[in-house]
């Protein structure tokens, strides 16, 4: 499928922006795209024209336009998981005053879709609409666990694996090894593998047809990680992600061991 060069470009001049980058001036973002001046600069008022870039008077550099918000917007309200989840996640973070994370899987991806900040612990590394590694991330692996082997090859064909910190899993292998795990203890673990200082667990949610469609997750400090804090955050997910589940029509009954 080709590529339209200059939208390539425009797209990518906004993913250049995030919690850390708010701003940038012209001259750092034509270093980072690797393109003159005089090419960012029109891509920007192009940008700008629909209101995706807006400039700052007072220092002229440029950030996220109100156009994304908006956009960003229609697409949350056509996710009806995020109208039947939100009262739960801030549940979640109230109880524990942890930050709490909704991800779905969108190809090899998880794809942060609400977030609710907790006084507990910033979290750098998450926003909503920001992309997460499947395989270094609680969400991530919670999201695959429920796939066949026959799936999961399909879906780690040709997948990258990435090491943020030492702790991130380099193999299919080790990936693979760490599902298992998954699925015996039900719920998933992020070991400081994408931001150091940062443990995450996760649990799955599932809707009416049985099938996992989203992962929540806490995040705590690893320093105050001991393994009673971590069952007691388990069961609260498990609280939580049942909650949304049965509104989303997944029947417990069904699955309970008589």
């Amino acid at each position: 499928m080709p590529i339209i060069q200059s939208v390539d470009r425009a797209l990518r001049i906004l993913d250049l922006f995030d919690e850390r980058e708010r701003e940038l001036s012209i001259t750092e973002i034509s270093k980072r795209m690797n393109l003159h001046k005089s090419t960012v600069h029109s891509l920007l008022k192009t940008l700008q024209s629909h209101q995706y870039i807006s400039q700052k008077e007072e220092s002229g550099k440029y950030m996220l336009g109100l156009k994304l918000f908006e956009r960003g917007n229609v697409v949350i309200d056509h996710l009806d998981l995020n109208v039947v989840a939100r009262k739960h996640l801030e549940w979640l973070s109230a109880t524990t005053n942890l930050t709490v994370h909704l991800v779905i899987l969108d190809g090899q991806e998880g794809v942060y879709v609400d977030k609710v900040k907790g006084s507990g612990v910033t979290v750098f590394y998450s926003r909503i609409g920001r992309r997460v590694p499947i395989h270094t991330s609680a969400v991530g692996k919670a999201l695959i666990a429920a796939k066949t082997d026959n799936e999961l090859d399909q879906l780690l064909e040709g997948y990258h694996y990435t090491r943020p910190t030492p702790n991130s899993i380099g193999s299919k292998e080790q990936l693979l090894k760490e599902i298992t795990n998954v699925r015996i203890r039900g719920y998933a673990l992020d070991n400081e593998e994408n931001e150091p200082g940062i443990v995450c667990v996760a649990v799955p949610i599932k809707d009416y047809s049985e099938k996992t469609i989203a992962a929540v997750s806490i995040s705590t400090p690893a320093a105050k990680r001991d393994e009673e804090a971590l069952q007691h955050y388990v069961k609260l997910l498990q609280e939580c992600t049942g909650k949304i589940s049965e509104e989303l029509g997944y029947e417990f009954e069904k699955h309970l061991i008589k």
